[in-house]
């Protein structure tokens, strides 16, 4: 694995238990909205994701398409296990539905890892949705003209969330100078 590539996991695994400890009943569910979210807007400003995720587009929203297959397949890298565990309990006796809780197995998060930008982003995200439901999070991921709207009109469940659909007339960076950025940080995580 590459210097960078550990760098982008250790990101990962302390986003998730940043996520975890500062948001209230953090399940797969918002911990996949709160990634993107973070990925996205972070994206929009500077031009780089944190985590390095590429997200699918599925029926409740925008899913990092790695991370969703580790925990279908119950397959996470040993050190995600080390750091989390994802907690599964029935609603109820006759529901056939489950609850999903990711829980931190240390208390230690370090943050030394993200840049300013990537702080201010993480931090942002934690304080828009810390009190929000699963199912407010999954309708603010479908708002209209949105990146997951915007997949999903031109495409179908499954397909890849394209991070430039962020790009509008608020974007700060321009068009051209994101793809510059995104094929940089595609360069450095080969």
């Amino acid at each position: 694995m590459s210097e960078t590539n550990t760098i982008i996991n250790i990101k990962r695994i302390n986003a998730i238990l940043y996520f975890a400890k500062n948001i209230k009943d953090c399940g797969k569910t918002k911990l996949f909205k709160l990634l993107y979210y973070l990925d996205f807007i972070h994206f929009k400003k500077y031009g780089f994701s944190v985590t390095g995720y590429s997200y699918i587009a599925m029926p409740y929203g925008p899913v990092p398409k790695e991370l969703f297959e580790q925990l279908r397949t119950d397959n996470l890298p040993k050190e995600y296990e080390e750091s989390f565990f994802v907690e599964k309990e029935a609603k109820d006796e006759d529901d056939k539905y489950f609850l999903f809780h990711i829980k931190p197995r240390t208390k230690k998060i370090d943050l030394d890892w993200f840049s300013p930008s990537e702080l201010e982003i993480l931090e942002q995200v934690v304080e828009i949705f810390k009190e929000s439901t699963a199912k407010d999070m999954v309708e603010a991921s479908h708002f209209k003209n949105q990146p997951w709207d915007k997949t999903l009109k031109n495409g179908k469940i499954g397909d890849e969330i394209d991070y430039f659909l962020v790009h509008d007339t608020d974007s700060a960076l321009s068009l051209e100078d994101l793809k510059e950025r995104y094929q940089l940080q595609k360069l450095l995580m080969e």
